[in-house]
């Protein structure tokens, strides 16, 4: 059993993708403390694992992630600890979504149901979102008097505009998943019972490619929305300076001259 694995985040590795499952579906896969916790484990733990090429992330249950645990972040209000519970954001939050973004890897969002709060944020950090039929999108901070966390206010307005992103954030109602799809904030919407069915197919695809070339696509897209485009196009010499001395680029260039299909080592 890897060292992640907790009765709240379920583990898996078949065939170099791993699996994080949310696990409290009673709850709607809301996030405690130490499932927060777990969740960032698992995550690091993928990140490290040579063993892994893709991760998926989803939901147990009818929801994908609900977001923060209100009742447990209630009893920290009630108890006088009101620090620690915003402290979360940086103690949980932030770091948990840096180690999507960083991650050498394509990390997928299977959101089988409502994503909600930090639950939708935390689908909106991954590279690739693929949504069940039935599921939602709520941005749900502005309905407890909070701002945006866990990374939306940059990635949201990324994947929709600016405007877009304001209206979503601040009058928070519920987006169906055929209007997320025509947003762009998921890639491919399936019926609910293919879901995980698609979602393990993207990422078997994803874990068969170039991880190399993944990890520095990745990268290059992190940097350039900070920089010009100066910046940008010297940060994409450097990549490909990387990458053209990686196997997958000499196998990849030798296949296409003999016709083939290139067999990817992700090194």
């Amino acid at each position: 059993m890897p060292d992640a694995e907790s009765d709240t985040v379920r583990w898996d590795l078949t065939e170099a993708v791993a699996t994080i499952l949310l696990n409290r579906p009673r709850a709607h896969n809301a996030l405690t403390a130490g499932m927060k916790t777990a969740l960032l484990a698992a995550l690091r733990q993928a990140a490290a694992s040579p063993e892994v090429r893709a991760v998926l992330i989803t939901g147990a249950g009818q929801a994908f992630c609900a977001g923060q645990d209100l009742r447990e972040h209630a009893e920290l209000l009630t108890a006088a600890q009101a620090g620690a519970a915003m402290d979360t954001v940086r103690q949980h939050y932030n770091p948990i979504v840096l180690a999507i973004r960083s991650m050498p890897k394509p990390v997928i969002a299977a959101v089988n149901g409502v994503a909600a709060g930090a639950g939708a944020s935390l689908a909106l950090a991954c590279d690739l979102r693929i949504a069940a039929r039935g599921a939602s999108f709520l941005m749900a901070f502005a309905r407890v008097g909070l701002a945006a966390d866990t990374g939306a206010s940059w990635t949201l307005q990324r994947l929709v505009g600016a405007g877009r992103a304001a209206e979503l954030l601040l009058l928070a109602e519920p987006l169906a998943a055929h209007r997320a799809l025509e947003l762009g904030l998921v890639s491919q919407v399936v019926d609910d019972a293919d879901l995980p069915a698609a979602a393990s197919a993207l990422a078997a695809r994803l874990a068969m490619g170039p991880t190399a070339a993944y990890a520095g696509i990745k990268a290059e897209l992190d940097y350039a929305a900070g920089h010009d485009l100066a910046a940008a196009l010297e940060r994409e010499a450097e990549v490909q300076a990387t990458l053209g001395r990686t196997a997958d680029h000499l196998a990849a260039t030798a296949a296409f001259a003999q016709k083939q299909r290139p067999t990817f080592q992700g090194r």
